[in-house]
């Protein structure tokens, strides 16, 4: 019986993203602060204010699957087995004989919106040609533990298996909750992490009647705009993040070569409001230090801070709040940028994401920018990592989630070095 808790490495990563359509793509992207924002091309946008979003450009599912999975799968389903497949074949990972033994192997995937494609394509057929109209598979498809249980069906990873539902904090929780399974003994790893597919019409005229988007359409690479003066909204994007976690002595059992180590997992709530954050941060910097004493760091040994920051004119702030109380004098020391500026939000699938940019960050010593950075926001005074990637030599790194509802989620990830 291995002694608990386990320490816990990141072995695989996989993602689809407005960016890049694998990890190698998308990291390039980013460190070149180059947008994956463009003008919406998944539905005709005539009649919508909002015109722009983040798509996972070129996707094609049988690419990645045969076409009667892709027929069985939402698209945020679709891009969840994508994203796993390469996490999987990245971490080497190969369950069954003369692998690993699948019953240690679970899945955790997360999503706000599940399968809202499929929710309104089938609305339209019950309306339009009645309820035995309706697909057999409607049901299976929307469900938010959907793709958890696809992914487990191609994999076969028959370890703890669910899926769950943190709005924007969803992948970031997906990625704590399977740490912590793994900690605890009840998996040697995990394929975790989140998934979004909620650029419909349905995703962008709701977000905008919450006055929460961006408008900016006659500039679609330089909406996006975190910690800037003249931001006005988030970006909605699409996507999907998953990584291979694994009990290090598993990962060295099998030889697979850890990219970083996963320290901490910190998560409060704001109970406060369906959608707008405490504005002093009260409980997203308890989450913060509640994940540095986990990880049995001091706020100085912080070298980045991947932020939530999503480019609204009240989120942005609140995390900034959040992060001085936390971090105290550090707060103006540590380079803070945010990734959303490029990729746009992904949802439930930012957080994974963004954990991938963190891991990557750690393991090449460069800081993604925060791009389309222009006019100082003085309620924002920290260092944003203007418009240019940075090299950088650090040891620890937060990657933070904030959701509607008043999720705070927070990761403490480590540099490998072993």
């Amino acid at each position: 019986m291995p002694s608990l808790p386990r320490r816990v490495v990141i072995t695989g990563l996989g993602l689809i993203s407005p960016v890049g359509l694998n990890v190698p793509a998308a990291w390039e992207s980013v460190c070149a602060g180059r947008s994956g924002v463009r003008t919406i091309t998944l539905f005709d946008t005539g009649r919508f204010r909002v015109k722009i979003g983040g798509e996972a450009w070129g996707f094609t599912p049988t690419d990645y699957m045969t076409a009667r999975e892709a027929r069985r799968a939402d698209r945020n389903v679709q891009f969840a087995i994508a994203a796993a497949r390469e996490a999987v074949a990245h971490a080497r990972l190969n369950l069954g004989p003369g692998g690993v033994d699948p019953d240690g192997v679970g899945v955790l995937i997360g999503t706000g919106a599940a399968g809202i494609w499929t929710y309104t394509a089938q609305q339209k057929v019950m309306d339009e040609q009645g309820p035995q109209r309706l697909s057999p598979l409607l049901i299976p498809m929307i469900t938010v533990d959907s793709a958890s249980v696809q992914v487990a069906i191609l994999t076969g990873a028959r370890g703890p298996n669910f899926g769950l539902a943190s709005a924007c904090s969803t992948g970031v929780d997906a990625l704590g909750e399977a740490f912590e399974i793994i900690r605890r003994g009840d998996a040697d790893a995990m394929l975790a992490g989140g998934t979004e597919a909620a650029v419909t019409p349905l995703g962008v005229a709701g977000f905008d009647q919450m006055n929460a988007l961006s408008r900016r359409n006659d500039d679609p690479a330089g909406a996006s705009r975190p910690f800037d003066r003249d931001r006005d909204g988030f970006v909605l994007s699409e996507g999907a993040g998953v990584l291979v976690l694994e009990a290090l002595e598993h990962a060295q059992r099998r030889g697979a070569e850890p990219l970083a180590e996963m320290l901490a997992y910190g998560a409060t709530s704001d109970a406060l409001h369906f959608t707008n954050p405490d504005p002093d941060g009260l409980q997203a910097a308890r989450a913060i230090t509640r994940a540095l004493r986990k990880a049995g760091l001091q706020p100085e040994e912080i070298g980045y801070v991947n932020a939530h920051a999503t480019s609204t004119p009240l989120g942005d702030v609140f995390e900034v709040r959040a992060l001085k109380r936390a971090l105290g004098g550090h707060a103006y020391r540590v380079p803070v940028s945010a990734t959303k500026s490029i990729t746009g939000h992904m949802l439930g699938a930012a957080g994974a994401a963004e954990a991938i940019f963190t891991t990557l960050a750690l393991r090449h010593q460069v800081i993604p920018p925060t791009i389309n950075y222009v006019t100082a926001d003085p309620e924002c005074d920290l260092d944003c990592v203007p418009n240019v990637a940075r090299r950088a030599d650090f040891d620890a790194a937060l990657s933070t989630s904030f959701g509607f509802g008043g999720h705070n989620s927070v990761l403490v990830l480590r540099r490998w070095a072993e």
